[in-house]
């Protein structure tokens, strides 16, 4: 049998990491999402320090009351740090969801957009610095919006605390 020298071995070591990384590198940019998925995030209405500004500036003002909103979550947080929260809109072609803390210093907590048909359901962990009132709004395709709230007691604060 014959068997390689230590050169040949070197040799073809240094070829086939040469081409690896090469490989690497091709699939890395290949696998870059679009600069379209780094989108802008609305900086105004997420540094408002007053329910009604933040609702103006992510474009939340004007909402009806809905019923198809639904709005999960505790009663009674024992620490306002990790309050869960899972909101369902059943409104026909959901476009976004925007979520308040009325007695935030920063109210908005969440805004999201939804692509398409996707379903808008979403569940997360917001802050709160005291015992307040979640308002939830939700834009449709034909622009209008819907509100929904609901109330939480904090006994512990989150925000600051």
């Amino acid at each position: 049998m014959l068997q390689p020298d230590a050169a040949d071995v070197d040799r073809l070591r240094r070829l086939l990491l040469r081409a690896a990384t090469a490989g690497v590198v091709v699939a890395g940019d290949l696998l870059q999402p679009p600069a379209v998925l780094a989108a802008d995030w609305n900086r105004e209405a997420f540094t408002a320090t007053g329910l009604s500004e933040a609702m103006r500036a992510a474009g939340a003002g004007g909402s009806s009351a809905s019923g198809g909103i639904v709005i999960k979550t505790v009663d009674i947080a024992e620490n306002g740090a990790q309050v869960p929260v899972e909101v369902i809109s059943n409104i026909p072609d959901s476009q976004s969801i925007s979520i308040f803390i009325e007695k935030n210093p920063m109210p908005l907590a969440a805004s999201l957009t939804f692509a398409g048909r996707a379903q808008a359901r979403v569940r997360l962990q917001v802050k709160m610095a005291e015992s307040s009132r979640i308002r939830v709004v939700v834009r449709a395709a034909d622009g209008k919006n819907y509100h929904a709230s609901r109330e939480v007691k904090v006994t512990l604060g989150g925000c600051g605390a």
